[in-house]
């Protein structure tokens, strides 16, 4: 070999050489820039899954009715000579609450209760002498329905005048009249509102499918938005026979005691009705769980190696909510830590940090907050 085709071979090595170790170094630069760009840990909130107590209940939003509540009204014209209520009052069934001027109607009773008087008599007088056989059976007969006639006038004079005297025709709280003597009233011109307060009762609907697991006697708790945090506890007291046609849903009503008489007719409230005894579920709060069309999931930590935590994805089968809670049937188990919030960064196998710091609501019955 001559020192030519020698110094050749030995340049082909070097450029050979040259590009198998720059494929080398790049690869290691690939490799290491790869590494250099491993995506951090998602941070997360997360839950210890745990059982708790439920009571089985439905729920609804209901309307308060009075027990019994009417507009009083005259049922006959006349003039108002007295208003004997005050606005807002307290009165007992039978009181009197307006008197219109019925002098008019007071004589022709006196007029007709003297005619009535005289056939009467004239009926007493010839009943003695018919015993006699003065007079005959006709005339006796003619006397006693002139009389029978005399009376039913009186007696319907007498309504007439009792009806100028307006009633309270049940016990109850007053509403507010601008009603005052010298107002002329014509019939059905309304005087007053009168509601009865205690007990009131609360109609509310649900839907047909719930009709198995309602009965009278329920256990029924009201709650609305002019007392916050207070409750009002009552029990069914009648179911409707008959299911809307139009909305598949029962109208239901149940009696709430109304001692303080702070609830009144025609106020919404909440209404929430204990179904059964209570049940024992394992419960994570619904923010925890990822809505798919192909089934429900949840992401579970666990502890990887070195330390490290890292998330699967597990399909759920979910049960009954309760507020900002939702029951878990299948798929988690009692103290399995499951992710509360930003699923939407994760995939299986993604690695995480737990920060707490700010949680989603796990209230079994929220309610709104000012802010």
């Amino acid at each position: 070999m001559t020192k030519r085709m020698l110094i050749m071979l030995i340049i082909v090595g070097l450029l050979f050489g040259g590009i198998f170790g720059f494929q080398i170094f790049k690869a290691r630069m690939i490799k290491k820039f790869m590494a250099s760009n491993v995506p951090p840990p998602a941070t997360v909130t997360a839950i210890q899954a745990g059982h708790q107590s439920w009571q089985p209940e439905l729920n609804a939003v209901g309307s308060l009715r009075a027990l019994h509540g009417v507009e009083v009204t005259s049922e006959i014209a006349g003039l108002v000579r007295t208003v004997s209520f005050k606005s807002g009052e307290a009165v007992e069934s039978g009181r009197v609450l307006v008197r219109l001027n019925a002098d008019a109607d007071v004589a022709l009773l006196k007029s007709l209760e003297a005619a009535a008087e005289l056939a009467r008599s004239t009926y007493e007088r010839d009943k003695a002498q018919f015993a006699v056989q003065a007079v005959s059976q006709a005339t006796l007969d003619s006397d006693a329905a002139g009389l029978k006639t005399q009376e039913a006038r009186v007696a319907e004079q007498s309504a007439i005048v009792e009806k100028k005297t307006i009633r309270a025709p049940f016990a109850g709280i007053l509403g507010i009249s601008t009603i005052t003597p010298g107002t002329y009233l014509n019939p059905g011109n309304p005087i007053v509102t009168l509601q009865s307060l205690d007990p009131i009762y609360v109609d509310f609907y649900l839907p047909q499918q719930k009709l198995s697991q309602l009965r009278p006697g329920l256990t029924v708790t009201a709650t609305t938005d002019s007392y916050p945090g207070r409750t009002f506890a009552g029990k069914i007291s009648a179911l409707n026979p008959k299911v809307d046609p139009d909305t598949r849903n029962v109208r239901i009503e149940a009696t709430v005691a109304n001692p303080k008489h702070e609830l009144l007719p025609g106020m919404y409230a909440s209404v929430r009705v204990e179904t059964g005894s209570p049940r024992d579920y394992l419960t994570l709060p619904q923010t925890a769980v990822t809505y798919n069309p192909y089934g429900e999931s949840v992401y579970i930590v666990e502890q990887g190696e070195k330390g490290a935590m890292s998330v699967r994805q597990v399909f759920v089968t979910l049960g009954e909510t309760r507020g900002d809670q939702v029951a878990v049937l299948e798929g988690v188990k009692e103290g399995d830590t499951v992710v509360t919030s930003g699923q939407l960064k994760l995939r299986n196998g993604s690695t995480v940090v737990i920060d707490n710091k700010v949680t989603p609501s796990n209230e079994a019955a929220p309610e709104p907050k000012d802010q």
